[in-house]
């Protein structure tokens, strides 16, 4: 700790005691302990802003050089043309849909004719009655007289 030894600490420990005296050096190295923490804090907080201002530039710089190979590789490789067909190799072809509206409505009105599907019964649980069943009735006590 900034280059001071056991045996010098010791010396400056011994000269505050009798420069100090013990009365008063308790309050003294807590006063001095309070300042060696503030330093240490504002320390730290300046280690931590100056991170993050690194941080920073290194982000503005990565996000231009992904700006510049971005720029490149459109040059490169330019998006296709409005109406390109598909005889454009390695361009994506545009949808070609045939189909006209009469046929649409067609199909839509075919879909709406067809019966739905049966729906599937559901198989009666063992620890339920089936719907509709009645249930027994209870037991009646029996009378003595």
């Amino acid at each position: 700790m900034f280059g001071i030894d056991t045996g010098e600490l010791m010396v400056i420990a011994l000269v505050a005691l009798v420069v100090i005296g013990p009365k008063d050096l308790p309050r003294v190295m807590a006063v001095i302990g309070r300042w060696v923490g503030r330093a240490r804090a504002m320390a730290r907080q300046f280690r931590a802003s100056f991170d993050e201002m690194v941080r920073e530039t290194e982000l503005q710089e990565m996000e231009r050089k992904w700006r510049e190979e971005n720029e490149r590789i459109m040059r490169m490789y330019p998006p296709p043309p409005p109406g390109a067909t598909d005889s454009d190799w390695g361009k994506p072809a545009l949808p070609t849909d045939t189909s006209t509206p009469a046929d649409d409505a067609a199909a839509a009105g075919a879909a709406a004719i067809e019966p739905a599907p049966p729906a599937a019964k559901p198989r009666p649980s063992p620890h339920r009655p089936a719907p509709g069943a009645r249930r027994p009735a209870p037991p009646v006590p029996e009378r003595r007289p």
